[in-house]
């Protein structure tokens, strides 16, 4: 059973799919599917399956990404995450989740291009890319003499 394989397995188990619809979806024996179901956490009923995973991950048990187990630590925050790999690529498909201030958005305008800018959470920005930051610093100059 290859990775892409076990990865289709745990994503349909999640959305309450059985056994026997996982295995003629893949073509594999529904044997292997149940096995592996068991040994990952998404045996039982499909629909409980669902539920208790999302309870797991309520309660910081298995990673909010892969449903790996976490080990916590003693003190401190309790992980969400494996990995900081799991964190990032997380954050990257639930950037609506994310909790962003009004009085954190910044409007400028670009000393090179002149163009209106957006940016969040910094305060000194100049420029509306590393682009203009370039073209503004080192070919003004040469523009200039031309």
């Amino acid at each position: 059973m290859t990775e892409v394989e076990k990865q289709q397995i745990h994503e349909l188990r999640l959305k309450g799919i059985g056994y026997k619809a996982i295995a003629a979806i893949l073509g594999i024996s529904r044997d292997s599917i149940r096995g592996y179901c068991k040994r990952n956490g998404l045996a039982g009923d499909s629909k409980a399956v669902s539920l208790n995973v999302n309870e797991q991950i309520n309660q910081h048990l298995i990673c909010a990404r892969c449903s790996k187990p976490l080990v916590q630590n003693q003190r401190g925050r309790s992980k969400r995450f494996c990995s900081e790999e799991c964190r990032r690529k997380w954050w990257n498909e639930n950037q609506d989740k994310r909790n962003k201030k009004e009085s954190a958005i910044y409007k400028y305008i670009c000393p090179n291009c002149n163009k209106e800018f957006t940016c969040y959470g910094n305060r000194n920005r100049k420029y509306c890319s590393h682009n203009c930051y370039i073209k503004s610093r080192f070919w003004k100059d040469e523009e200039d003499g031309i």
